[in-house]
């Protein structure tokens, strides 16, 4: 809090402190950082072993539940991890260890707890490639762990010692978002939210004007007053209240903010709820639901993968499927059955398998591509 107050770190041009907490009251921020971590906490999340005839079999791992019993549940934990990442760059997982000695869980530690150093080699005094890490506990003590202790998870980095947060990188623009948001929290609390103003030519006192002021509400307010007319015994002057060209170019700039988030974090714009410049419907959008499974959730979940994938035993690896992410619609995954079928790569059974139906008596038989063509002929 002092750091905030006294304006430690990195200043912005708006002024404004641009910390974890201020991000997350943008409304861009918050939903940016929500499609990512909870779409890939939906995912399913397994380790895998290859076979020697080259195909994978899933195995059990202390990954299938990395918070352990007592701690979060399998999508809390992942979407903890990449919230971390998102906007710090960085994810910290103190190991569980059983009575083996191996890892049986892993706890998701504060970026902002955590300081990573390069471990020095006290006899020559160089890097041993290895790395420290100090954690400040919540009593305030500190407890120093090693990389067989901890892993981290490295986002962007320079260094590779430190991620290259966002909040950083982006805190001007997004200190520009705050500061709006908390402009337009003072446009509306004490800016004037008026239809219009009433004046009339000759001097009235409180009483009278106040009085003026109820009889045009009862006259022009509410449903009951639709398509009415009003009539009144005054000379009165109305002149409607326009928004200006300064208060326009303000609302401008609030869409602009969602742009600039949406850039941040590698999100099309329709995804945090700004269509003004598109449609929601067609096949446009569908390819940019697509793109963002490849280029926005993939480099996320592959940096999860191969650090998990170290603490396995060899040959294990970790891998998130996107399966269920990538589905079609069912009349595009049917026809994507049928052709598998023709081409002699599924059987009926297996076809009926992935529809959720039960097997037929005869239904493991491999089908020859050629009959099947010629029967579709």
């Amino acid at each position: 809090m002092l750091a905030e107050y006294f304006q430690v770190g990195p200043r912005n041009y708006s002024g404004v402190p641009v910390n974890e907490t201020s991000v997350l009251g943008l409304s861009g921020v918050w939903r940016a950082l929500a499609l990512i971590s909870q779409t890939i906490a939906s995912l399913p999340m397994h380790a895998y072993r290859d076979k020697k005839d080259g195909t994978r079999e899933r195995v059990a791992s202390f990954l299938d539940n990395p918070g352990t019993d007592d701690g979060p549940t399998p999508f809390e934990w992942a979407e903890t991890v990449i919230l971390h990442l998102l906007l710090h760059s960085e994810a910290y997982l103190a190991h569980v260890v059983n009575g083996a000695g191996g890892v049986s869980g892993l706890v998701p530690v504060h970026p902002l707890a955590v300081t990573p150093k390069w471990e020095i080699d006290k006899e020559t005094g160089k890097r041993t490639g290895r790395k420290l890490f100090t954690a400040t506990l919540d009593d305030g003590s500190k407890k120093t762990y090693t990389s067989a202790t901890m892993t981290q998870v490295l986002g962007p980095s320079l260094d590779g010692l430190n991620g290259v947060s966002v909040i950083q990188m982006g805190r001007n623009s997004l200190g520009t978002g705050i500061a709006g948001d908390r402009a337009a929290a003072r446009m509306f609390g004490r800016g004037p939210l008026i239809t219009g103003l009433v004046s009339t030519e000759e001097d009235v006192d409180a009483d009278e004007a106040a009085k003026i002021k109820a009889g045009l509400d009862e006259k022009i307010s509410g449903v009951e007053n639709a398509g009415e007319i009003a009539f009144v015994n005054r000379k009165l002057k109305f002149t409607p209240w326009q928004m200006s060209a300064a208060d326009a170019q303000f609302l401008g700039s609030r869409q602009f903010q969602i742009e600039e988030i949406a850039r941040w974090f590698g999100i099309p714009p329709h995804a945090l709820m700004q269509t003004e410049k598109q449609t929601s419907w067609g096949t446009g959008v569908a390819e940019q639901n697509r793109g963002l499974s490849r280029t926005v959730l993939a480099p996320w979940t592959i940096r999860l993968e191969q650090r998990l994938s170290r603490l396995l035993p060899k040959a294990r690896f970790v891998e998130f499927d996107f399966a269920g992410l990538e589905r079609g619609t069912p009349e595009q995954e049917i026809r994507l059955i049928i052709e598998q079928m023709q081409a002699g790569l599924l059987t009926k059974n297996e076809a009926r398998r992935i529809r959720n139906l039960p097997p037929l008596p005869d239904g493991d038989a491999t089908p020859a591509p050629d009959d099947d063509a010629e029967a579709s002929e």
